[in-house]
């Protein structure tokens, strides 16, 4: 039997919401991976990720934070991970946004299955350390998932006034980052929007030169040793793809703790790569959450991958047969695990 190709995306912060309270043990309970997890947070004196998914009510106050945040998505989207049906399904590359990264790393194969969850624990923790300053999310692109190019060149105008700084590009929207104060007065200025522009509680100024603190620490914390080759392509946040047989292990260790930290992370430009470069039969995205779901979509678009040209267009391949596959819908999830 012929195996599809698929692209597999790994979800960042922001993906484990009220909705996603259980969905470790919804999917996943009982899982080897999950007790090795847990166990591993017991050594550090961490509340167990089973208690953390397993609370009477989602608490934003606990699960938004960095150092919870952080480890529970990447749990859910590394067991979904295995859950696929590599039988039917060929993974051809893996990328991921922003924090899922550091997932990306682990179901790619360039680091262990325990060494990536001790990543993604620890960046939780070390992201929490930066200079004063947070994100705000602009929405480009319009009702059709179109971005017009000269609303985009005003908002880089503005923000170039008031000094904020772009922290990812995710197909028609734009993070940006910097002080209070800059994304207040950013706001005021800001050409008319589809929609008003979105703070993020609790995020620092994620991939700017304020997070140096953070890479400092993952620097002195996360050994160079714990890197590999990539087993599967891994493409990361400026679309270059690191392959088996041509990548050091050294410098991926300093593109993780360096420029993906320290620069604005195009998860756009990884996707359109994803597209270009493995023609996929499928783009599948793990859980928890579907929110990627609209930035892969607008990708494609503006790509015009498979002729997909408008939101009319992408809704309709979806109803006939999804080419984009989100595992935390359930309906979905069944296409793709085992």
């Amino acid at each position: 039997m012929t195996r599809e190709r698929i692209v597999v995306v790994c979800p960042g912060r922001g993906t484990y919401n009220a909705p996603e309270l259980g969905y470790l043990a919804r999917h996943h309970g009982g899982s080897e991976w999950l007790a090795r997890f847990d166990a591993l947070r017991a050594v550090g004196g961490k509340p167990a990720l089973t208690a953390l998914d397993g609370a009477a009510k989602f608490d934003p106050g606990l699960h938004l934070r960095g150092d919870v945040a952080a480890p529970l998505i990447h749990a859910c989207a590394y067991l979904d991970f295995l859950a696929i049906d590599q039988d039917r399904f060929e993974i051809v590359a893996v990328t991921g946004n922003s924090m899922g990264w550091y997932t990306a790393l682990a179901c790619a194969g360039a680091v262990s299955g325990e060494h990536g969850f001790a990543i993604a624990d620890a960046m939780g923790v070390n992201s929490q350390g930066h200079e004063p300053g947070g994100q705000a999310v602009l929405v480009l692109a319009g009702e059709d998932w179109t971005v017009d190019p000269a609303l985009e060149r005003a908002v880089h105008a503005a923000m170039a006034r008031h000094g904020v700084l772009p922290s990812i590009r995710l197909g028609g929207m734009l993070v940006v980052a910097g002080a209070e104060a800059a994304l207040d007065a950013l706001e005021a200025d800001l050409p008319p929007l589809a929609r008003a522009p979105l703070r993020l509680a609790g995020n620092g100024p994620f991939h700017t030169p304020l997070m140096q603190q953070s890479a400092d620490a993952a620097r002195a914390q996360l050994p160079v040793d714990w890197f590999a080759r990539p087993q599967v392509p891994l493409i990361d946040g400026r679309g270059q793809v690191w392959r088996r047989f041509e990548t050091d292990p050294a410098q991926l260790w300093d593109y993780t703790f360096g420029h993906q930290i320290l620069q604005p992370y195009d998860f756009t430009a990884a996707i359109r790569v994803a597209l270009r470069e493995f023609a996929p039969d499928r783009v599948v995205l793990l859980g928890p959450g579907e929110t990627l779901g609209g930035a892969i979509a607008q990708v494609v678009i503006a790509t015009k991958w498979l002729d997909i040209s408008s939101r009319n267009d992408f809704t309709a391949r979806q109803g006939e047969d999804p080419y984009l596959i989100g595992m935390g819908r359930p309906v979905q999830r069944e296409i793709v695990i085992r």
